[in-house]
């Protein structure tokens, strides 16, 4: 029998039981400048209803953090990934690739839109390769913090 588990990952939304913990997620010193701290984006996520922040689960060990929302302004609105990292415990080991996949299945199912949008900073080109992989594509205009912003694209059933 193998020693490996298959990845089995589950999204919480963040409350009173598992902030705490969430908010204990650390990323590597060179990562900081390329995502608010966890407490931030929560903070954020408490004064504005429209975020959905959640952690992200491999069974019953939390590896990560996300945050996404739909936008009705401009019209016709925007949905947003917005922030994704993993622990830097569980970096390296398939778990970023296997959360935005997720989460795009869960963006799709939960708020039937045909596109997505993140923003990235630049240099990190970590990210901007997994994005790629994915299926993200910068589209040439930039967020309030000079990011580039990426979009994906669901295909039409």
């Amino acid at each position: 029998m193998s020693q490996h588990n298959p990845i089995q990952l589950h999204f919480e939304l963040v409350n009173d039981r598992n902030r705490k913990e969430i908010e204990s997620l650390s990323i590597f010193s060179e990562q900081v400048g390329f995502i608010e701290s966890v407490s931030e984006c929560l903070q954020e996520a408490d004064e504005l209803e429209l975020w959905r922040p959640v952690g992200i689960y491999d069974g019953e060990r939390l590896i990560g953090f996300a945050m996404y929302g739909y936008f009705p302004e401009p019209d016709p609105g925007q949905l947003w990934l917005d922030r994704l990292l993993i622990d830097k415990r569980y970096q390296g080991k398939g778990y970023g690739r296997q959360a935005v996949l997720a989460l795009l299945g869960r963006l799709q199912t939960e708020y039937k839109c045909d596109k997505v949008y993140l923003s990235v900073y630049k240099d990190n080109s970590h990210a901007i390769h997994l994005y790629q992989q994915i299926g993200f594509r910068f589209n040439g205009t930039y967020d309030t913090k000079g990011e580039h912003i990426m979009e994906y694209h669901f295909e039409k059933v």
